[in-house]
């Protein structure tokens, strides 16, 4: 189990490789990056023609038979085993496609993940249904049948206007263990409303099973104590045999398992569980509904709209804990696939207990890692670009988590400069991140001057400020400080900041100065300030209102960790 949190930038399989140790994780949930909306012809689209060639650009080149997929189906398939036969039997069916390209980048991937996973541990590949098929022989040949638990349906919307078909409304969840022995903590849901008036009666202590089958038996005789009489009761003249349920042994909370059948049933009376009623055909047993109570959950979780008042004790509809993100949900951050919180809440609570260690290996926008923090796990997540690193820190930050280690960033001035060379939207990404500043939400190069923005209250009103903050990775000059002015004045935002590689001007310097200030209940702050990445990196910050007792802000994310440069993911 880690010392701490970690959240690494790189490709998966090498930080998989490196820096996680065998069987040290309990759960993983991923979520690979798959288009959803991409047309059966794009996903299944064979390689060298003109028509391809256009569908795999409109796959947004995700995935898509190159040389690296090329290296990793041969790499898979040359070490033998399972995996390999089940991609050399891909490759006979699919031909050299983007799904075979998909399924080959997949494999190698799964089978780091099953090395770091515990004997004890679960996992949960979430999907649509144009490629679980495929990938649950994948998964099959990674962990074996004999450990497949569950093909779990999930309603990721509330309606879809594709035609000539049933309207595709799920994803799937594909659910493995380790082994035989993995976490599992028996998660229920609340009975419905009709279910409880119908086989429940309501007295002064509430409600109570309801008699009628409420017996001690079960069909069949047998020849042990189970099948002899027990104060008068012979259940085997009747063809049956005693068997208490184990949810009443599960409620009593004592160790029964050195104990007889009628040696139960004894004890059971003593505490005045079972009834005998005079000229009753069988003791009966008296239940009273608790807030634990319910039905074992299903494969299936669909939220019902409209449903309010329709399960026990809750005016919620049927499976809201899991229902999709609407367009108005304030949790939802404009990332394309962001799964809601309360999916990866019953997943985790599910399968692993608190100080257990939960890793996502495609870590987007972070749902799985904020879900694990606040249910008391550790966690590990891991994506490859700074978009998506950014915005986790951005989101652990607005909830004041700052007990992370960032593994595989640029630490260095030297670093930084040469990250906005290989790729200048990667280093703005990343420098946003320093600030934990949230990206602008938007396509590349339609900022409008606004790469992102910070967030913060005061005493003066509770409405929220901002801080918006341009990001320069070359060459700057003053006409950038004039553009950012002309950005708060458009945009009516208190505060902006300049984020630069190289140091200002002298010009540049006067012209923020210009700018004035900003008035808080703490001081005066510059409404316009310029400041360097090396500046961030020895750990200066903004110069924004403090947070006090009836004011928040957002908070710093951790310094990046310093790491030797062997120890870096490759291509970082």
């Amino acid at each position: 189990m880690p010392d701490s949190n970690a959240l690494y930038y790189g490709d998966n399989l090498d930080v998989l490789q490196r820096h996680i140790p065998p069987e040290s994780v309990d759960l993983i949930y991923l979520d690979p990056p798959f288009k959803s909306d991409a047309t059966y012809n794009v996903l299944f689209g064979h390689a060298g023609g003109e028509q391809a060639a256009a569908q795999i650009k409109a796959f947004d080149d995700t995935w898509h038979w190159d040389q690296a997929a090329a290296s990793s189906f041969q790499t898979v398939v040359g070490e033998g085993g399972e995996v390999a036969a089940a991609l050399a039997a891909f490759q006979t069916l699919l031909g050299p496609s983007t799904m075979l390209a998909y399924l080959s980048m997949m494999a190698p991937r799964l089978v780091a993940l099953h090395r770091v996973l515990k004997q004890t541990g679960s996992i949960y590949l979430h999907c649509d249904p144009t490629a679980s098929h495929y990938l649950k022989l994948l998964m099959d040949a990674v962990f074996e049948p004999v450990n497949f638990r569950n093909e779990i349906i999930w309603r990721r919307t509330g309606a879809h206007g594709k035609a000539a078909r049933y309207a595709p409304i799920h994803d799937t969840i594909l659910y493995y263990v380790r082994s035989h022995g993995a976490t599992w903590n028996n998660p229920k849901r609340p009975y419905m409303r009709g279910h409880v008036e119908d086989y429940f009666v309501e007295d002064e202590k509430g409600w109570r099973t309801n008699y009628y089958g409420n017996v001690l038996t079960g069909s069949g005789t047998r020849g042990g104590e189970s099948g002899k009489p027990w104060r008068g009761f012979d259940p085997t003249a009747k063809g049956r045999h005693w068997a208490i349920p184990g949810r009443l042994v599960e409620e009593l909370g004592e160790d029964m398992s050195g104990m007889s059948q009628h040696e139960k049933l004894d004890r059971f009376y003593e505490l005045g569980v079972i009834k005998i009623e005079e000229g009753a055909a069988w003791p009966m047993y008296e239940h009273y509904l608790k807030p634990t109570d319910g039905y074992r959950v299903p494969d299936i979780w669909a939220f019902q709209p409209y449903t309010n008042g329709t399960v026990f004790g809750t005016d919620a509809g049927i499976d809201e804990d899991v229902r999709w993100l609407s367009t108005k949900d304030q949790e939802r951050l404009g990332y394309p696939t962001q799964k809601p919180e309360a999916l990866l809440d019953r997943i985790i609570k599910a399968s692993s207990k608190p100080g257990d260690v939960v890793l996502d290996p495609f870590c987007g926008c972070g749902t799985t890692i904020v879900s694990a923090q606040r249910l008391g796990r550790h966690w590990i997540g891991i994506d490859l670009t700074y978009l998506a690193v950014s915005l986790m820190k951005s989101r652990l930050a607005a909830r004041g988590t700052d007990d992370y280690d960032v593994i595989g960033e640029p630490t260095t001035e030297d670093d930084a400069s040469q990250l906005a060379k290989d790729d200048p939207y990667q280093f703005q990404w990343w420098a946003l991140g320093l600030i934990g500043a949230r990206p602008a939400e938007g396509k590349k190069g339609a900022d409008h001057g606004i790469d992102g923005r910070l967030y913060f209250f005061d005493e003066s009103s509770d409405k929220p400020k901002q801080l918006i903050v341009s990001v320069k990775a070359g060459k700057v000059q003053v006409s950038h400080v004039r553009d950012l002015v002309g950005v708060l004045q458009r945009e009516s935002a208190e505060m902006g900041l300049l984020l630069s590689l190289n140091k200002p001007t002298q010009p540049m310097r006067q012209e923020a100065a210009s700018a004035g200030f900003y008035t808080s209940p703490w001081g005066e702050h510059p409404k316009v300030q310029l400041v360097t990445v090396g500046e961030l990196l020895e750990g200066k910050a903004p110069d924004m209102p403090a947070a006090g007792a009836h004011a928040t802000q957002v908070a710093l994310p951790p310094k990046p960790k310093a790491l030797n440069p062997d120890q870096l993911p490759l291509g970082s």
